[in-house]
């Protein structure tokens, strides 16, 4: 199973996210951010010691449907999810550190955040979006 996977890899995401139970921890980002360019090697990295959950890497111009109307705005945003729940979504800076400190501080039956996300790993288990 991919660890790490693009947006764009449709089937890939499907059969990784095939467990319903599955964390997701989506980078969405922007081919033009110097800033998102620079995280994302560390994020594939963090994937390989940290095979538990799926990485994938979203950018926000090629799935402009995907957040339903939610809007990103800083760059890079990250959302982790854990069985259809939003566990952690908003702006991160861009240090690796920083990821693995909010995942370590996660469990799956930790709380919900409130946000208007749709269940974006249902989304794209199912590529609809």
């Amino acid at each position: 199973m991919p660890l790490y996977v693009p947006a764009t890899d449709g089937a890939a995401l499907s059969r990784a996210l095939a467990d319903p139970d599955a964390w997701l921890v989506a980078c969405f980002c922007a081919a033009w951010c110097d800033t998102c360019a620079e995280y994302r090697p560390k994020m594939q990295a963090l994937s390989e010691t940290r095979p538990q959950h799926v990485y994938a890497w979203i950018d926000i111009e090629d799935e402009p449907d995907l957040l339903g109307e939610e809007d990103v705005e800083n760059f890079p945003t990250l959302l982790i999810q854990a069985g259809g729940r939003v566990l952690f979504y908003g702006p991160m800076l861009p240090h690796i550190g920083h990821l693995e400190r909010v995942l370590d501080s996660l469990r799956a039956d930790s709380p919900a955040v409130d946000t208007r996300l749709p269940d974006v790993a249902q989304r794209l288990r199912r590529g609809s979006f």
